[in-house]
């Protein structure tokens, strides 16, 4: 699996409704460690945190994977009132309103996050 870092002047460009949580993971400390390695490896998250409950949100490009019918897959790392949320618009598209709807893949997005979990322990040395 293969991330691209979003920086904040692009993540305008990256924005869609369709990304929705795809796990939360409540590990003590994993949430605040998460974020120390993400800002030190990419700088400010690409975006500016929207509510107290979150301090950062780090969004990336998945270029390796296909993502139909949508043409592109974005994957999120948020904290979220203490625990690591992870996000992505994998198995989600927009309709023509630009609402999100379920894709075909909707039913794979377990297995999407059994790949994810391990590719983010071993790229950011962390315990998922």
């Amino acid at each position: 699996m293969q991330l691209e870092f979003v920086p904040v002047e692009d993540f305008y460009f990256e924005l869609t409704l369709a990304v929705k949580t795809l796990e939360e993971i409540a590990t003590p400390g994993l949430a605040e460690k998460t974020g120390e390695i993400l800002k030190a490896r990419f700088g400010p998250s690409s975006t500016v945190a929207a509510a107290s409950q979150n301090s950062y949100n780090y969004v990336f490009r998945v270029t390796d994977m296909d993502n139909a019918p949508f043409k592109r897959l974005t994957v999120s790392i948020a904290d979220w009132q203490g625990s690591l949320r992870l996000g992505t618009d994998y198995g989600w598209t927009l309709n023509e309103e630009h609402k999100a709807v379920r894709s075909d893949k909707f039913s794979d997005r377990t297995a999407f996050a059994d790949q994810l979990k391990p590719h983010l322990r071993d790229w950011l040395g962390i315990e998922i």
